[in-house]
């Protein structure tokens, strides 16, 4: 285990209560922090341990508004109308959909403020190949990042909108020919607090041995 790794938290307390936080404080993170958190994206898997990855950190501001204007344009022509003409969630009622869309759309417009951004990135021709499968070699990593994140106190949500702009964004962030970014982490500290993750019941989205067939055994 790489030092400075943290230890001691339960994973499942913390998969549990990993709720996104789009609502995060401008102030400085320690560079420590992100280092961990890091550390664990890079010991996820990744198709044929090739480790194609690459991972830029950005904490400039004028990077971070320019992604920002691309990543409000998608919400006010794609992401806004659907929240606002689909129903509640499973595990989830309208006072809380409706809450959760007013934390997307802070998140939008706060995006850029944002102390860190972690932008997970792949090299293409990565041995997943294109199309479905390409995202098994970037997104373990994401995931445990962001679970890092919540072990250490810190807010994020896998954000991808920005891929509806993504040659504009991918060449504002710098990011070279022949890689794309596939996510990007919002990293701060969460003005709300960490709790329980709103789901509908395990059964409706469980089978065994056949579709739609129920699973007694849970």
């Amino acid at each position: 285990m790489p030092e400075g790794t943290p230890q001691g938290t339960d994973i499942f307390e913390i998969i549990h209560t990993m709720r996104a936080m789009r609502r995060l404080k401008p102030d400085p993170v320690p560079d420590e922090l992100i280092r961990n958190i890091l550390l664990a994206g890079q010991a996820a898997a990744s198709g044929g341990n090739t480790q194609r990855w690459r991972f830029l950190v950005l904490k400039d501001p004028k990077i971070k508004k320019e992604v920002q204007v691309y990543y409000k344009k998608a919400f006010d022509e794609v992401v806004g109308p659907r929240y606002a003409s689909s129903p509640p969630p499973p595990g989830s009622d309208a006072a809380r959909y409706k809450r959760q869309h007013a934390a997307v759309e802070y998140l939008t417009d706060h995006y850029h403020e944002a102390p860190v951004w972690i932008v997970a990135c792949l090299e293409d021709g990565s041995v997943s190949g294109p199309g479905r499968s390409a995202g098994a070699s970037i997104y373990p990593a994401v995931q445990n990042m962001l679970l890092a994140a919540r072990a250490l106190g810190l807010g994020s949500t896998l954000t991808t909108r920005h891929i509806a702009y993504e040659k504009e964004v991918d060449a504002a962030m710098g990011i070279p020919p022949g890689f794309h970014s596939y996510a990007i982490l919002p990293i701060g500290y969460p003005m709300g607090r960490f709790g329980p993750v709103g789901r509908g019941p395990l059964a409706d989205v469980v089978y065994l041995d056949g579709w739609d067939k129920p699973y007694p055994g849970i």
